[in-house]
């Protein structure tokens, strides 16, 4: 199944989304915390040319990984059933999602799309997008423990290349970085008000 990403769509746009809870001066904090960078900014520019091919690949993997879990495949199934449609959309975000981690300044227009991808993991919007019946929300220990798969899977595809061991150890560490950066800004409405 075909996704559409390519270099052509960075000017790609959120849409009308909320502003988000965490500021920019909060995400800073968060970047310095997780060690984020120039140079990690670099890497993953240098990962997105690496990636923007393989993103139909790498979303196989993935999406192989949940399929082969039905504790997983459960997030996107009615009654027992996986919704196909359901799961199709949410792979085309998917993919947006790993251009975007690579290409787009980590801004309010990102940030701010970051809250809204997680009201969609949560209770809050969870099925309201593709309008679909399933489980109400993803909990919030497989948004945290998706971090060791989404990093472990990429660095094959980043050394695909031929970039040198360096090059790509350098991009799959700015990968594990603006992942972990992501998964915090995902838990947020599952933190309770003052706590995040």
């Amino acid at each position: 199944m075909a996704t559409p990403i390519s270099p052509a769509i960075a000017g790609y746009t959120y849409g009308n989304v909320a502003p988000s809870d965490v500021t920019l001066a909060e995400l800073d904090l968060l970047k310095s915390t997780v060690l984020f960078s120039n140079d990690d900014e670099a890497a993953l520019r240098k990962a997105a040319t690496i990636l923007a091919d393989q993103t139909d690949a790498i979303l196989d993997v993935w999406y192989g990984f949940v399929g082969a879990n039905p504790h997983l495949l459960a997030y996107f199934s009615n009654n027992g059933t996986p919704d196909a449609a359901y799961l199709s959309a949410v792979r085309a975000r998917f993919g947006q999602w790993i251009h975007d981690l690579c290409t787009r300044p980590f801004d309010q227009e990102w940030l701010n799309y970051q809250q809204e991808i997680a009201l969609r993991h949560h209770r809050s919007k969870k099925n309201q997008t593709d309008k679909v019946s399933a489980a109400p929300i993803i909990h919030f220990r497989y948004i945290v423990a998706f971090i060791v798969p989404l990093t472990a899977t990429i660095k094959p595809f980043l050394a695909k290349k031929g970039n040198t061991p360096e090059e790509v150890d350098a991009m799959h560490t700015a990968w594990f970085k603006a992942l972990t950066l992501t998964a915090i800004l995902w838990s947020y409405p599952y933190i309770r008000d003052g706590e995040f």
